[in-house]
């Protein structure tokens, strides 16, 4: 996985959407998904059916007329991240109206749990509605997940929203070195999977504190005496490269649960894979006198290159690591999000893509 400290950019400026780079498409996408390039679905088109509802940006947008802004420019401006164009308008043409549907759901889950209840004759806890954010390293899917954090919390009905992302429950460097795994930080096989399904079930089930480990970026490690503490969120949004991977085929050819198993919405922010790698390099070249510039950082040694040394070294990691990890592993789970943001050259969202079945 490439380091990625916290990030903090210019506003979005709307441009034409581009229909996405050709690649694997899913059969069950095929013509219908954001980057094939296909139309908005209309209302009255009886003969095109799919099982996705599909809106380009000013049909999305339109779902927020009604609905009252909630944060102001300097909540955008502690929310965003390095290279990330997030601005007042994309926050309320495409944060707002999710943000909103997203309270639809949670709001229908607790009236089907408490029917449920009711027919059971029990009186169980409302459980936690947990939410996974899939995508690439710097397609800007942390933006994403603090946003909706931020604006699910002015929702009447959940007012206490957790995030914890993946980082987590990466193996420690020791570890991971002693497993030869270094240069595959971020790949699936280099965290702790038991560990994680183990904490999402635990929050799920309603547990009162459940406890994760801290990354940090500076050190590019786990810090071993800090903990991330939940405790009966309203809503618990999951962050991370491979949320949405599903369960590994044990050698028996029996399969175990699936960290999405665990989930009641989920979204992948998908963008053009060139774009996403200029946004990387573009990042990498920001941190060179931000956070690299710190002498206790894990990549203290980028600060001294050149431009061109820094832009070779980006691209080196990218190509090897980032890049790889993204067509094998984070791209092929794209079909299984029951959202997907599909973002333009400059950040902007342009489509958004929605599960109807």
């Amino acid at each position: 996985m490439s380091p990625h400290p916290d990030e903090h950019p210019r506003p979005a400026a709307a441009i034409p959407s581009e229909p996405h780079p050709t690649g694997p498409i899913p059969a069950e996408v095929a013509g219908t998904a954001p980057w094939a390039g296909s139309p908005p679905l209309a209302s009255d088109a009886s003969d095109h059916y799919s099982p996705f509802v599909e809106l380009d940006r000013r049909a999305w947008s339109r779902l927020a007329d009604t609905i009252e802004q909630p944060l102001n420019q300097e909540d955008v401006d502690r929310l965003r991240g390095i290279g990330e164009h997030l601005s007042l308008d994309e926050v309320a043409q495409i944060y707002l109206p999710l943000s909103r549907l997203l309270s639809i759901y949670v709001e229908s889950a607790a009236h089907l749990r408490a029917a449920t209840n009711d027919f059971l004759g029990g009186n169980a806890r409302r459980t936690p509605f947990v939410i996974g954010v899939a995508g690439s390293v710097a397609v800007g899917k942390s933006t994403t997940a603090r946003v909706l954090q931020e604006m699910l919390r002015r929702w009447p009905s959940t007012p206490r929203v957790e995030l914890v992302t993946t980082d987590g429950f990466l193996y420690p460097n020791a570890e991971l070195r002693r497993r030869g795994l270094m240069e595959r930080k971020g790949f699936p096989e280099a965290y702790d999977r038991r560990a994680l399904l183990r904490m999402v079930s635990e929050v799920k089930s309603g547990k009162p504190e459940v406890r994760a480990p801290w990354y940090s970026h500076l050190y590019y490690d786990i810090v071993p005496d800090k903990e991330v503490v939940i405790r009966r969120p309203d809503v618990l949004i999951v962050e991370g490269l491979n949320v949405l991977q599903p369960a590994r085929v044990r050698a028996d050819g029996t399969t175990g649960l699936a960290l999405s198993d665990f989930f009641d919405f989920s979204i992948y922010v998908d963008a053009n894979p060139r774009h996403i790698e200029q946004w990387y390099v573009d990042r990498f070249m920001r941190w060179r006198t931000g956070a690299f510039a710190n002498p206790e950082s894990y990549f203290h040694q980028y600060s001294f290159l050149s431009d061109d040394e820094a832009v070779q070294r980006a691209t080196d990691i990218w190509h090897r690591i980032n890049g790889p990890n993204l067509r094998e592993n984070i791209q092929p789970t794209r079909s299984r999000a029951r959202l997907v943001m599909s973002k333009d050259r400059d950040h902007s969202v342009s489509r958004v893509l929605l599960r109807k079945v």
